[in-house]
């Protein structure tokens, strides 16, 4: 367009409509005797216009690159007269990553420099196929180069198919076990650094470094990991016929006084299953009440850690045919 007006010395203003720029450049200008139509502007006229404003703005941009060189130069020899106590550290001692993006890429710098092992906790109950497919791309780069994975899950992640596959698809790379429950999501790299939610939805995380965290958090993850069974494993048996593994966790979490809700969070399922666990019970006890269910998980022994597959069999109150070992 601005080359048909050099070449006919106007153009017509609807013809110059598409191409606004022009105007905002002051390529065109609007004829004096004529405001239908635009005439060109000289070439060398634009030029020598715009490129003074650009020459205006990158002096503005060195003045103030040499306001910020200096203001550094300050504050950092502020710095230098107060040693930190772990100055070989890599990065602040505690990070807040603010935004899912933030975390992601935080998460992806570390798996890059991560060499020897991850820990992960991984809380919740089933794990969606799109939960495990988000960082599936970190688990393959860390298999590729020798790195070593042991991961904690809830009893309840042993029965969805995607974790299963994911297993099957990481081979040895991975070993992973399950309690009743476990604390919240947890990411240790290399035992240097960890990652934790620094919110309930998990918009924000803490990067942790500082070495008595980083060892605190491994300490944690080993004494769970000794307690939890090898996902190849079978959950062993509650000892008292009818009574499932899961609805011995719930019978000792209601005796602690726990809701419904609670008891369902803690062991990663939904409260309306965590509901038809607790009748099964209260069926299962002949209890009549969740008054008289508490008596009877008591009485079953079922408020405490699992009984001995050793000990005196006892009856179940209410369900003569029934026994604990």
């Amino acid at each position: 367009m601005y080359s048909r007006a050099v070449r006919r010395g106007r153009v017509a203003r609807r013809d110059a409509e598409p191409v606004p720029c022009l105007l905002e450049l002051a390529l065109l200008h609007p004829d004096p005797d004529d405001m239908d139509w635009l005439v060109p502007t000289s070439p060398q006229e634009v030029m020598t216009r715009l490129l003074r404003g650009m020459f205006d703005e990158v002096s503005a941009s060195q003045r103030r690159v040499g306001s910020a060189v200096a203001a550094f130069e300050w504050y950092a020899g502020l710095g230098r007269q107060v040693q930190p106590a772990a100055a070989a550290a890599e990065g602040p001692a505690i990070r807040v990553l603010d935004g899912l993006a933030r975390i992601q890429a935080a998460m992806d710098e570390a798996t890059q420099a991560c060499t020897t092992e991850v820990l992960t906790v991984q809380p919740g109950g089933i794990r969606r196929e799109a939960e495990l497919s988000e960082g599936l791309h970190r688990a393959l780069a860390l298999r590729g180069r020798g790195v070593r994975m042991r991961d904690l899950y809830t009893h309840v992640a042993r029965h969805g198919q995607g974790l299963l596959t994911y297993l099957e698809l990481m081979g040895d790379a991975v070993e992973a076990r399950t309690l009743d429950e476990v604390i919240d999501r947890l990411i240790l790299f290399d035992r240097t650094v960890a990652f934790i939610p620094a919110n309930t939805d998990r918009t924000m995380a803490l990067e942790l470094r500082h070495p008595a965290l980083i060892e605190y958090l491994v300490t944690v993850f080993e004494r769970l990991w000794r307690l939890a069974i090898p996902l190849t494993t079978p959950l062993p048996d509650t000892g008292i016929e009818g009574i499932s593994h899961r609805e011995q966790s719930i019978a000792a979490l209601l005796a602690e006084g726990h809701q419904d809700a609670v008891i369902a969070e803690r062991l990663g399922i939904s409260v309306r299953t965590c509901r038809a666990h607790i009748a099964r019970l209260s069926e299962t006890l002949g209890a009549a009440s969740r008054t008289q269910l508490g008596v009877r998980i008591a009485q079953a022994g079922l408020d405490g850690p699992p009984p001995s597959a050793a000990a005196r069999p006892v009856g179940v109150p209410g369900r003569g045919s029934r026994t604990a070992r």
